[in-house]
């Protein structure tokens, strides 16, 4: 080892004693007689001092270094005059008596700080500098804890980690798939996998019981803040098991990541219905660190003669506590924010519950004293609160009041990340049905088993069945889901056809599942946690890129590598894309 010592771990139980570091040079201070520099390996920051009275030339040759100069310095272990209370090494310095370059480096495009000046596309590009700050290394230590409890959890569960082809057959469910040319079968092409579904079903029935693996997935889709073309999965399977028995043990699994990882008790995760969390959140992943629960009005305002809420699907209303204050510029940029095309409201209407008990709205040209009274009481205001108000087709109102919701819960600052509520929303209907193409798709995947109690329904009414299916969400991000799959191959038969397969197309796509089943498939069921959105949630970001050593940018380019590119004429004859 060149080193005897990293940069993080020297203290003043270590006085006196020479040492041996190597690292990079962070910064140099040049205080006439004495020099000053930052040492940063892996592990921490120490600082190295030089005295011109002591050794002239050793000191004149330290003021020569440059940032991210790779050096190895000798030097014993003293007690710093100026101590530095915000680093762990921050009590010493070394005494350097001789040090080496081991390697020179130009300036870099940005400072290697936690607070640097690089933009992200400039930080991207040179993603292994970036790798060096503190702050996004401790990212990916925290990445690393993640995965070696999540290991230590699961093998205590005897779950054993199996590894699943990456070069797999094209779905035409889901995302797009990213394809593989065959250069030994040219004309066909692989796919690579938007999660191994069927494999590990496959090692269900051939007897393994508990199975997972941390595993790369692909998925050829729009990208945004949680979503990269590859990312990473915990992905498990369980037999011989009903949907309780994976509630009860993947509850286990966050109770102990969060024990381990952030020393935090979570508790018992609680149950919602996907219809509740629609009904009261209006969306199936329902931030629940704060209340705010919708109302649904439409028996108390409709019939006084105001349009807008007479020719409504829904009403539906927000109690803001403590908001009654707001001015009218506020009120102005709400009305605004739910006005913007991606949230799709026509306006807002708003009523303040003064402290005197009086009630002043957007809209009293329409309704009373009494009315708005009635409007309080239905919502559950008091002095002081501030009703916000939308109205129009269902669907479309409940997206919108969900996103007014998580506007006001960021305003007020009840979204802290620092604090963590989790859930299982269960129960969602197991098809959707699509209007353009005049066919049912599958809400989950095309293996996810209806609900026993539901099962009459499939040849009757299949819109109303609801899935066997589960989600765990975290503070309004889905990081879990799964279901009880089908293992019956006539279920799975009509599941297919109900989704528009014809025999022949199912038993193309799926017939070696389907196959499998005849040979004594046992009951079972998992779920596939988003690795990658389990870190950035632990580490309080809300961007999986800052998590990821390499990532992609938001068109899916890898721009430090400059990928995808062009290929050579020669690679693609050979593989029979072009002649």
């Amino acid at each position: 080892m060149l080193r005897s010592h990293t940069c993080g771990e020297l203290s003043l139980a270590n006085q006196g004693v020479e040492v041996t570091l190597c690292g990079w040079v962070q910064k140099s201070r040049d205080l006439g007689g004495l020099t000053f520099i930052d040492l940063r390996d892996r592990y921490g920051l120490t600082q190295l001092a030089f005295n011109m009275d002591v050794n002239a030339d050793l000191c004149t040759s330290a003021r020569k270094l440059g940032r991210e100069y790779v050096i190895k310095a000798t030097g014993v272990v003293k007690e710093r005059e100026s101590k530095n209370a915000k680093i762990p090494t921050g009590e010493i310095e070394i005494i350097v008596s001789s040090f080496e370059v081991l390697n020179e480096a130009i300036t870099p495009p940005f400072t290697i700080e936690e607070q640097t000046d690089g933009g992200d596309d400039l930080r991207m590009k040179y993603r292994y500098l970036d790798l060096r700050r503190s702050n996004v290394r401790a990212n990916l230590e925290l990445r690393h804890r993640m995965a070696i409890e999540t290991r230590n959890y699961l093998d205590a569960q005897r779950f054993l980690e199996v590894e699943t082809p990456v070069l797999i057959k094209s779905t035409p469910e889901g995302a797009r798939d990213f394809v593989v040319p065959s250069r030994m079968n040219q004309g066909q092409f692989y796919a690579l996998p938007q999660s191994p579904q069927t494999f590990k079903q496959l090692l269900m029935v051939a007897g393994f019981d508990r199975y997972y693996q941390i595993v790369k997935c692909f998925r050829d889709e729009d990208l945004r803040a949680d979503r990269q073309p590859e990312f990473t999965q915990i992905d498990c399977e369980m037999s011989f098991i009903e949907r309780e028995d994976i509630l009860q043990t993947f509850e286990g699994l966050v109770q102990h990541l969060f024990k381990k990882v952030k020393g935090v008790e979570i508790g018992t995760l609680p149950r919602m219905s996907y219809a509740d969390a629609m009904k009261y959140y209006g969306c199936d992943k329902p931030d629940t660190r704060f209340d705010m629960k919708f109302v649904e009005l439409n028996d108390v305002v409709k019939g006084r003669e105001f349009k807008v809420f007479d020719d409504a699907e829904l009403v539906v209303g927000i109690n803001a506590k403590g908001c009654a204050e707001y001015t009218r510029k506020q009120l102005d940029e709400l009305t605004d924010f739910v006005k913007k095309p991606q949230i799709g409201a026509t306006g807002l209407v708003y009523a303040r519950v003064n402290n005197d008990g009086t009630i002043k709205s957007s809209v009293d040209k329409f309704y009373d004293a009494e009315a708005l009274q009635q409007w309080a009481s239905t919502m559950g205001a008091v002095a002081g609160d501030l009703i916000l108000i939308l109205a129009g087709a269902a669907n479309k109102t409940r997206k919108a009041m969900n996103e007014l919701r998580l506007e006001m819960g960021t305003r007020l600052g009840l979204r802290d990340k620092n604090s963590f509520s989790c859930l299982w929303v269960v129960d969602f209907p197991l098809l959707e049905y699509n209007e353009e193409v005049n066919r049912y798709f599958a809400m989950h995947h095309p293996f996810t088993s209806p609900l026993p109690d539901d099962m009459p329904l499939l040849d009757s009414d299949p819109g109303q069945v609801r899935a066997n299916a589960y989600d765990m969400v975290i503070n309004g991000v889905e990081v879990g889901g799964g279901s009880i799959r089908i293992y019956n191959k006539a279920l799975q038969a009509q599941m297919f056809s109900l989704l528009g397969f014809t025999k022949e197309e199912a038993q193309e796509q799926f017939g070696f599942l389907m196959n499998a089943f005849e040979f004594g498939a046992p009951p079972h069921g998992g779920i596939a946690f988003g690795f990658d959105r389990l870190c950035s949630l632990f580490g309080g970001s809300e961007s999986i890129r800052d998590f990821i050593a390499f990532p992609k940018n938001n068109s899916g380019r890898d721009v430090m590598i400059d990928a995808p590119s062009a290929i050579h004429d020669e690679q693609l004859k050979e593989l029979g894309i072009r002649i």
